[in-house]
């Protein structure tokens, strides 16, 4: 097996380029997977892993084959370049190297009557991170990202999602692309805008729905507003006027699985 003891290794430092340049990973189309939990969720979602890196002081070589079976490539690495390459914490010893997957929305599936969230313009990469785990939480269909400000690989997307990346039909693309993909599937568009609303609970959310949530600071842009079906509001009863653009897609999704009996 092949051992890398130096930070200095070529390899090692190409790694460390994917956990912090997102240029470095839409150039190789790699990203970097730490954790056993998220791993394992990547293969389950059918991601392409490349290479495993693992530290026994840490984590041992049966149970890194334990985890992952159908490796070619297996790395041993010394303590000093595991915590060069670590991004979280928490220290459970084991990397991996994956391939990145499409994100078209023409390779979407979806089913007959689809439950989607669109978030536009999101900076954040913790918010991201967050409202993935809350849509696979909700067990919803798709998360379409309009305008991304962060790449999809994002270390604190992964780390954030706990794995949720994984485990969501996610696509991306402009606000006009999504907005012209949605009306062609004949789904309603429901935004969350203070601007001429309704309340978010008195809206019928058991046919095709996508739910649209913008930034905290600037909302969602004019043509969410323009072409939705209806826009939506969680009325505040404190003294600012929005919250967390993670906590209120939470509660928007929730609210359409109870209207669906889920």
């Amino acid at each position: 097996m092949k051992q890398i003891t130096s930070i200095q290794n070529p390899y090692i430092k190409s790694l460390v380029q994917l956990q912090e340049k997102a240029k470095a990973r839409k150039q190789s189309g790699s990203f970097l997977i730490e954790g056993k939990r998220e791993i394992e969720l990547a293969i389950k979602g059918n991601y392409q892993i490349e290479t495993v890196l693992f530290c026994p002081e840490f984590i041992s070589e049966k149970q890194v084959n334990s985890l992952i079976t159908n490796t070619l490539n297996t790395i041993e690495i010394s303590k000093e370049v595991y915590q060069k390459l670590a991004y979280r914490d928490t220290t459970e010893g084991v990397l991996a190297v994956a391939k990145t997957k499409s994100v078209a929305l023409h390779d979407l599936v979806l089913p007959i009557n689809p439950l989607i969230l669109v978030l536009e313009s999101i900076e954040k990469p913790g918010n991201i991170g967050a409202m993935l785990r809350t849509a696979d939480a909700a067990h919803i269909d798709a998360v379409l990202l309009a305008n991304p400000k962060s790449d999809l690989y994002n270390p604190n997307i992964v780390r954030s999602s706990v794995g949720c990346l994984f485990t969501n039909q996610i696509s991306s693309g402009t606000t006009e692309e999504i907005i012209s993909f949605l009306k062609e599937k004949n789904i309603s568009i429901y935004s969350a805008t203070l601007q001429n609303s309704n309340e978010y609970n008195k809206i019928d959310y058991t046919t095709p729905t996508a739910l649209v949530v913008g930034t905290e600071a600037t909302g969602l842009s004019q043509l969410w507003r323009d072409h939705s079906s209806k826009n939506i509001i969680i009325p505040m009863q404190g003294t600012i006027d929005s919250m967390n653009v993670s906590v209120a897609a939470a509660i928007l999704l929730f609210e359409a699985k109870r209207q669906r009996g889920f």
